[in-house]
């Protein structure tokens, strides 16, 4: 076996084994507490909720269990078969080695290979999401989804990996420096275009309708130095009982959104909780930091291809053989996209750990915002029950996994700070 192959099979293979580990360590201390609350538990949440809680997460976690099985294997087959590298050459073949061509095939094929988790979407978004009552959606909007996710994904994607790969022909001694800023760039740009451009593809923003809630919020937003026109509402209830609210842009394109099913649910003095919390977010300059450090991670990432590029058993190990000279640079993206996961997967907890640590700062700046944390306790309790979150996680899991902390991690640092 090429050393190459081997190297890739068993990061595959110790990946899936600690994923395993991980979620069964998850499922067995949940189970172990399904017959009673945890007692710092019982002040937050009620018996019977906790109980539907509790088999919404085992449910869910069965089922991602065999969804990740499924993937590894099918990732393991495509590659050790050589599946992958033929049908990228048998594509190369058929279109070229040309920029249109080459940038196609690099969606293309993600794109095939993607179509082998539908059936999993499919059941968990009607059957596990409507045995639980979050399943708002038709399968006709489903359908709908599924082809807007395609079009919108080949209208981005295609001209900028033809554009990145215009730039390696343009430049080939430093075209991965160049193409970094191609799409950090795109990243920024994408910022104001997605919220503006893209989500009203999928549901419907409006404006927070006149009233004693809207003129308590944009007041506080006034106090706090965060001046909006406007706090959008978006019609999350189209497709899921699920609640929540975000921050997304920055400087004048900043923008807070809140789902209508949040509002039905929370208190107005906790959904001025929620907006302050948000604004916490942009006031602690949480959007530039992510930004920068993605973009540390994404310049040694380029440099990282660049160097791979030079180095052609790196895709012949993995199946791509007898190319074209002007296919090595796209065989070499998709072969890392296929192994960057075995790699990522083993720092998330550092991203996920620098996320945990924004929210608690946003918490504590919306407790300063609003004088007092039961707001804000009151705004997180009602978004764990509505939820039906896992209340009640293994340390290891949700350090590992959880970009937000848990309720009682949360409770306890308000009540604390």
């Amino acid at each position: 076996m090429d050393p190459i192959l081997a190297v890739f099979l068993i990061l595959l293979f110790l990946k899936t084994l600690v994923s395993l580990w991980l979620d069964w360590l998850n499922l067995s201390h949940v189970k172990r507490h399904a017959d009673e609350r945890p007692d710092a538990l019982k002040e937050v949440i009620d018996a019977e909720t906790y109980e539907r809680s509790v088999k919404y997460t085992l449910t869910k976690g069965r089922f991602g269990i065999v969804n990740g099985v499924f993937d590894a294997v099918i990732l393991g087959a495509v590659v050790a078969t050589g599946l992958l590298g033929f049908a990228f050459g048998w594509f190369t073949e058929l279109w070229g080695a040309g920029i249109w061509a080459q940038a196609l095939i690099l969606f293309l094929i993600p794109t095939l290979l993607g179509l082998l988790d539908l059936p999993f979407d499919y059941y968990s978004q009607f059957k596990i999401e409507a045995e639980f009552g979050f399943n708002k959606s038709s399968v006709g909007l489903w359908i709908a989804d599924q082809f807007r996710n395609l079009l919108v994904g080949a209208l981005f994607t295609i001209p900028l990996v033809a554009l990145l790969l215009f730039i390696v022909q343009t430049l080939p001694d430093t075209w991965w420096l160049w193409g970094f800023f191609l799409l950090f760039g795109f990243q920024l740009v994408m910022i104001v275009v997605y919220p503006k451009f893209i989500i009203p593809l999928y549901n419907k923003l409006s404006p927070l309708p006149d009233g004693p809630l809207r003129d308590r919020l944009l007041a506080l937003a006034e106090k706090l130095k965060f001046p909006t026109k406007t706090i959008e509402v978006i019609d999350g209830s189209k497709r899921s009982g699920h609640s929540n609210a975000y921050f997304t842009g920055f400087g004048s394109f900043r923008q807070v959104v809140i789902y209508d099913t949040l509002i039905d649910q929370l208190e107005p003095e906790e959904l001025e909780a929620v907006l302050a919390h948000e604004i916490g977010h942009y006031k602690k300059g949480h959007i530039p930091k992510t930004l920068i450090t993605y973009g540390v991670v994404g310049l040694a990432a380029f440099a990282f291809i660049g160097w791979l590029t030079q180095v052609p058993a790196f895709i012949e190990g993995l199946g791509f053989v007898g190319l074209p000279e002007g296919a090595w640079v796209p065989a070499t993206l998709m072969a890392f996209s296929i192994v960057s996961g075995l790699f990522t997967f083993w720092i998330s907890p550092l991203s996920a750990m620098r996320s945990r640590k924004h929210e608690y700062e946003a918490d504590a700046y919306a407790k300063d915002a609003v004088g007092s944390a039961q707001p804000m306790i009151g705004a997180l309790r009602s978004l764990f029950q509505k939820n039906l979150s896992n209340l009640n996680p293994h340390p290891i899991y949700s350090g590992f996994y959880y970009s937000h902390p848990t309720l009682l991690e949360r409770e306890a640092a308000l009540i604390e700070d």
